[in-house]
């Protein structure tokens, strides 16, 4: 039997269906009290477990940091709302070839823009969205971060600042693109499945 199908996923009546993830998954009576607390209260406000929390619980002390910073940048106030930080994950997830990421966060996105076109938008193709100006220059540096961070330059920032976007803001865009680079390539590697809960959310 391979490792993933020695590892089915939990859903939120108990039963096993297809498997989440190429690494073991723990069960929720093993994990220490803090992040079994984490991963109930997200049960009970959704109706399931995102499969991320599982798969990342593999490793508490990442599975810790890592939600550390993703609620840093994604709950904070700002200049950015709730809907345009998860277009960055949408889009950048896209261009990363994230399966889970897009759908999860694509979910998420249709939620707070309350819109139920603009996750598919934003996927397939951000630049022929129903997005702002402001939006649209908002992922183009995203993107270049996110795929070659090394060539951003002053004339980047400029072209920020023009559409409204002030330093603090940057970091923002930045931050999360980079850090869902992160998220992209552990979701692949770990070969994480997205809930089937989430393909209809928001629609």
């Amino acid at each position: 039997m391979s490792q993933a199908q020695a590892n089915p996923s939990p859903n939120s009546s108990g039963t096993s269906h297809t498997a989440i993830g190429r690494f073991p998954i723990p069960a929720l009576d093993d994990l220490p009290e803090d992040i079994r607390t984490r991963i109930l209260a997200v049960q009970e406000k959704s109706g399931f477990i995102p499969n991320v929390f599982l798969v990342l619980a593999h490793r508490p002390d990442e599975f810790r940091a890592f939600f550390a910073y993703h609620d840093a940048l994604m709950d904070k106030p700002g200049n950015l709302s709730k809907a345009e930080r998860e277009m960055i994950v949408v889009a950048t997830s896209n261009a990363n070839q994230c399966q889970y990421c897009v759908v999860a966060h694509g979910a998420i996105l249709r939620i707070r823009a309350k819109n139920p076109l603009i996750a598919d938008q934003v996927a397939i193709n951000y630049r022929k969205a129903d997005l702002t100006q402001r939006q649209k220059a908002m992922l183009d540096f995203a993107m270049k971060v996110s795929a070659s961070a090394y060539a951003v330059g002053d004339e980047d920032m400029a072209t920020l600042k023009q559409h409204g976007f002030n330093d603090e803001d940057v970091w923002d865009i930045s931050a999360i693109a980079a850090f869902f680079g992160l998220s992209n390539r552990m979701a692949n590697v770990t070969s994480m499945r997205p809930n089937d809960e989430f393909y209809s959310m928001g629609r």
